[in-house]
């Protein structure tokens, strides 16, 4: 099974500078940003069988980092 990466910065390469702008002037962004991450690597771990939660369980994780990945974006491209 290949597990697909979700990592923000490789997702939208172009936005790397505004990234990292909004990462050090922007407290709320960057702990948004930090916790896409926490929500990212859980997801990857449960995919590599690391962990094994119900589907119930995976399914709202994967929903977290969507709206995480949504809020991000929106405040990057406003």
């Amino acid at each position: 099974m290949t597990i697909e990466k979700h990592d923000f910065v490789g997702e939208f390469p172009e936005l790397r500078e505004k990234i990292h702008e909004l990462k050090t002037h922007d407290a709320h962004f960057a702990r948004l940003f930090a916790e896409y991450h926490d929500v990212d690597r859980e997801v990857r771990r449960i995919e590599e069988e690391i962990e094994t939660p119900s589907d119930a369980y995976v399914e709202g994780v994967k929903m977290k980092r969507v709206r995480l990945k949504d809020q991000l974006y929106a405040m990057l491209t406003a």
